[in-house]
């Protein structure tokens, strides 16, 4: 694709593919790896790349387009309109600490699902006051 961005497409994970692209480039709009003025890449770039339908990328472009992220441009493409965040996360000490907790995650043999699921109930605090006690 035009490297700005690569979509991943997880076939076992449940998620319409379309709504797995525009989460994706939700992603990269708050992380800041996608910026106004970014071409997103051409359908026609997306579905070589991921072998899946035309009607798919754009139905997931119009999506983005209605939330008024990105806007296409006829013959052009279709551009970032705005971003969601400030791009804080990409980088800088939160990210450090994260990457590093991933790693002592992974070597205390949890896989990727396992992570999201502890983050995510974290997160949503279903954990809290569950360490209370602990000696850790």
């Amino acid at each position: 694709m035009n490297g700005v961005i690569d979509y991943r497409i997880d076939r076992r994970s449940g998620l319409a593919t379309y709504l797995q692209i525009v989460q994706q480039t939700k992603q990269a709009l708050r992380l800041g790896l996608l910026k106004p003025g970014d071409r997103l890449p051409t359908a026609r770039e997306v579905v070589e790349a991921l072998a899946i339908n035309p009607n798919t990328v754009l139905k997931a472009y119009r999506e983005l387009e209605r939330e008024g992220l990105v806007e296409g441009r006829r013959g052009l493409g279709t551009f970032v309109r705005r971003t969601l965040g400030e791009g804080r996360a990409a980088d800088g000490a939160l990210r450090a600490e994260l990457a590093a907790w991933v790693e002592r995650a992974r070597r205390a043999g949890l896989e990727q699902d396992d992570m999201t699921a502890l983050f995510t109930s974290v997160l949503s605090g279903a954990d809290s006051g569950t360490n209370e006690g602990d000696d850790a």
